[in-house]
């Protein structure tokens, strides 16, 4: 029984050090701010993910929070902690039901970038929502009665500067629109490199950069979309980067753009606008798709110089 039971002891030590060498167990906390705000407002939650050294955080492009949406997402770099790692995150989220209302829990992977995936789970957090400017005082106040106009000028004079500040605005809005019309007006700077050259090199940054990793959305399809502005700007000649997406597809038709080239573009461009706009969020998949598609876009319509005519040789005359 003793060389049994000596091997059954060796067996559990062996596991144990296993894990000691990976690091501490995965776990998450959640911390809410507060636990009552009004409706509408900001609350923050306090994420932080503990894991060994060898795990990373993959953060989800979308939570399911219930009641509660999702504002923003900050994910912070991972630092030492035990005998692994903690990474910290910050989570807003806002609410427009009134009561108590429940962030229901939700799950985090964490992995080896590899074959080892492992789940941990958030506990739910509950938060009271409260309307605004509730009096409970019970008093009946008195009909206020009417504001008179204040004699001092001196009131009136942050009334000038907004006003002035609006014209002002008004002005270079008028001025803006008419140079992005204007098809014979000045054009952009000559590129110092091949635009389609420029355009893809910022593409490849922009797949390696973490953008998606941290659920950056938004900031990533402004990114592609001003690429590909940038390059129309320097491969067609217009005012690209300063346009709203139908003035850039109306100069691409001045500067002789066939039609089916123009849709391209457009359904591109549209379709960044409704992330950065419109706050529509698409899947993982589809963001690599708008990378793929703006590559295509610009080794589709990339300028390549014609090769080189060789003079016709002359016959010597016959004397």
């Amino acid at each position: 029984m003793r060389p049994v039971l000596v091997g059954v002891v060796g067996v559990v030590l062996a596991f144990a050090a296993a894990e000691e060498g990976r690091g501490q167990a995965p776990r998450v906390t959640i911390e809410a701010d507060t636990t009552e705000i009004h409706v509408g407002d900001p609350l923050t939650l306090r994420l932080s993910v503990e894991h060994p050294a060898d795990l990373s955080v993959r953060w989800p492009d979308s939570l399911g929070l219930g009641a509660f949406e999702a504002l923003t997402l900050e994910v912070g770099a991972p630092e030492a902690s035990g005998g692994g790692l903690r990474t910290p995150a910050l989570l807003r989220v806002t609410a427009f039901e009134l009561g108590e209302l429940e962030v229901p829990s939700f799950d985090l992977e964490l992995t080896d970038g590899a074959d080892r995936t492992v789940t941990v789970s958030t506990d739910p957090v509950v938060i009271g929502v409260t309307t605004v400017g509730l009096d409970e005082g019970g008093e009946i106040r008195d009909v206020k009665g009417p504001r008179t106009i204040a004699r001092n000028w001196l009131l009136l004079w942050p009334w000038i500067l907004l006003a002035l500040a609006l014209a002002g605005l008004g002005l270079w809005w008028f001025r803006w629109r008419r140079r992005a019309s204007d098809a014979g007006g000045s054009e952009p700077p000559e590129p110092a490199r091949p635009p389609h050259e420029i355009a893809l090199e910022a593409l490849g940054r922009l797949e390696r950069s973490p953008l998606l990793q941290r659920s950056k959305i938004k900031e990533y399809h402004i990114e592609v979309s001003q690429i590909i502005r940038t390059y129309i700007e320097g491969r067609y000649r217009i005012w690209a980067m300063e346009m709203i997406t139908p003035d850039v597809i109306s100069g691409l038709g001045r500067a002789g753009v066939d039609p089916e080239t123009r849709t391209a573009f457009q359904r591109f461009l549209e379709a960044c606008d409704l992330v950065k706009f419109a706050k529509w969020r698409p899947d993982a998949a589809a963001c690599r798709d708008i990378l793929k598609d703006a590559r295509e876009l610009v080794e589709r319509t990339k300028f390549v110089p014609p090769p080189p005519v060789e003079p016709e040789p002359v016959e010597a005359a016959v004397p």
